[in-house]
């Protein structure tokens, strides 16, 4: 418990009563600049003497002048004034979400799109919040944020299917959707802009990440294939993304990923769009439910302005 001296008794009020007499150094004017009478402000400045056990004033029947205790106390004062000020004005922007830190996770393929117009924005609008990005797989996002060690997760799951699913503990926004697409081995008869039908590929061996690593993303691609009539044969389960598109390339198998990663310079893999409505990939947001941080918030305002389409909340 912070220790208050031999000022126990001594209030903020006390302190303006005598910056004022000391500034007007004339208790009349002081006590109309404080709009109350002039007893009660001279009784509140010796009552304040007595506390601290010091002259601050010197006082005669024409003039009153301030001891030389009663200067350097208005030295202090006026500092501890200032930063008090300080310290409001801190608060507020602490409540503003101005002044913090957002611990933020991420899956990989959230920085190829999403994640650096979402920190772009948020940095411009909050330059004085730390933004701590870890770059995590779902599972573990889903884990962090149970535990309190992350505050808000960026990763892939169909939005509308996942949503029952969540936790009761933790709530779910849609950041952005966009079209699945099939990575093929450069020079694939599939490859080329026309749609292809996922039954296409009913045949070929698959690429995808594990369902223990990214359960939703990788359900989602199984319901798919399954909705299309086949159970997908899964030959690798790499976890990272560049290791897919890799093994992709060397013509060990084809992956569905979202489409914005086509525009990327993938030397060996060729893409084709897929033709079913329903393929699409949802980047969703998740945070618990009960976080009341003023910083986060902040960043859920920011990233629903450019969220597209519209984010929906559970």
């Amino acid at each position: 418990m912070r220790s208050w001296g031999y000022h126990k008794g001594m209030e903020l009020r006390h302190l303006r009563y005598f910056v004022a007499v000391a500034e007007e150094l004339h208790f009349g004017r002081a006590a109309e600049r404080l709009h109350m009478a002039q007893p009660p402000l001279s009784q509140q400045i010796r009552m304040l003497e007595e506390e601290l056990g010091v002259t601050l004033f010197h006082r005669t029947n024409r003039r009153v002048q301030l001891s030389e205790a009663g200067g350097a106390f208005l030295e202090e004062v006026y500092r501890l004034f200032d930063q008090l000020d300080r310290a409001v004005g801190t608060a507020r922007r602490v409540n503003r979400g101005e002044i913090g830190r957002l611990r933020l996770g991420f899956v990989n393929s959230a920085t190829y799109q999403v994640l650096p117009d979402i920190c772009r924005a948020f940095r411009r609008e909050y330059p004085d919040v730390v933004l701590d990005l870890q770059e995590h797989t779902s599972d573990f996002q889903l884990e962090s944020l149970e535990n309190g060690s992350l505050d808000v997760g960026l990763y892939r799951a169909d939005a509308e299917y996942y949503r029952p699913q969540l936790p009761p503990t933790l709530n779910m926004t849609t950041v952005s959707r966009e079209p699945l697409a099939i990575a093929l081995p450069a020079g694939h008869r599939l490859a080329g802009t026309e749609p292809v039908p996922l039954a296409a590929l009913s045949k070929e061996p698959f690429i995808l990440s594990p369902q223990r690593v990214y359960p939703s993303y990788h359900d989602q691609i199984m319901r798919l294939c399954m909705g299309a009539g086949f159970t997908p044969r899964i030959v690798q389960e790499p976890i990272l993304l560049t290791t897919i598109m890799s093994l992709v390339s060397v013509g060990i198998g084809v992956s569905v990923i979202p489409i914005s990663l086509r525009h990327l310079d993938w030397r060996g893999v060729s893409f084709a769009p897929i033709a079913e409505e329903n393929a699409v990939s949802d980047m969703v947001a998740i945070w618990r439910r009960d976080d009341a941080s003023p910083v986060l918030r902040a960043f859920l305002d920011i990233m629903r302005k450019l969220a597209l389409p519209a984010p929906h909340s559970s």
